[in-house]
């Protein structure tokens, strides 16, 4: 699997074995840099995400293309839009030509 900017990942231990037990991780890639690197191997720019969906730290992995899985990405917390109050017409402030 070959990365793409956007694509939210779990990076576990089949990745790279810095990230195993209870260092695996959510990651959103931002950026797949165009580095030389050992073969089977890859650079990723990105930001690990908590359960929310929401950014904790923008980090550079370098991770095993074989051990990376897609993952959903979490339900970011949806933010309800303001809502302004409804406004009433009365004949008293009705516009009038």
């Amino acid at each position: 699997m070959v990365p793409k900017p956007g694509d939210v990942l779990y990076v576990n231990r089949h990745a790279s074995v810095q990230f195993g037990g209870d260092r695996a991780l959510i990651f959103r890639v931002i950026k797949v840099p165009d580095q030389p690197t050992y073969y089977g191997w890859i650079w990723l720019t990105g930001y690990v995400l908590d359960p929310k969906g929401n950014a904790l730290d923008r980090r550079e992995i370098y991770v095993q293309k074989a051990g990376l899985q897609r993952a959903t990405p979490p339900a970011a917390a949806v933010r309800q839009p303001d809502r302004k109050p409804a406004v009433r017409t009365t004949a008293r402030n009705a516009v009038r030509k």
